[in-house]
């Protein structure tokens, strides 16, 4: 598979993975969290299709698209571990997260999304969705949306 292929993979993934996550969380409270802000085309979309939900985002730095900048008072910047820590001390009860942190070095990412998973089940409220690039740990894997092929993208309940 070409490089170009995969990448339009993924983004359908993720397009149809949130929206998969967003149908199940609809009527339970709670915000949503994009961890891995980029050019912010996730952000986006968890706008338009959740306009009702507060949107934490968490990112290294602040290096999106000018349309797609969060509120301050919803973006913290810095480091995954000290971020997830800020917001689970905010006591934010997040019911759909997306995470796409990562270095581009697989293994690398696994071991960081492995290392990440206990601070991310602290800000999730239960009967949450988790959409990831990576497998995360600790959470129930179940099956996304059947567009997406099982090794494409991974989806778990909190």
């Amino acid at each position: 598979m070409s490089r170009l292929d995969s990448m339009m993979r993924r983004l359908a993934a993720q397009r149809d993975g949130l929206e998969w996550g967003k149908a199940r969380v609809d009527g339970i409270a709670g915000d949503c969290l994009d961890m891995g802000l980029g050019n912010g085309r996730t952000y986006d979309h968890l706008r338009e299709i959740a306009p009702e939900r507060r949107i934490w985002v968490i990112d290294r730095a602040l290096n999106c698209h000018p349309s797609c900048v969060p509120p301050e008072r919803d973006y913290l910047e810095g480091e995954a571990e000290d971020m997830l820590r800020k917001l689970a001390g905010t006591g934010a009860k997040v019911v759909l997260g997306h995470y796409d942190f990562g270095f581009g070095v697989k293994e690398k990412d696994v071991a960081e999304a492995a290392r990440l998973s206990p601070l991310i089940a602290a800000c999730m409220a239960p009967g949450g969705v988790l959409v990831s690039g990576q497998p995360l740990v600790g959470f129930k894997q179940v099956r996304g949306p059947e567009t997406v092929a099982p090794d494409r993208y991974f989806f778990y309940l909190t």
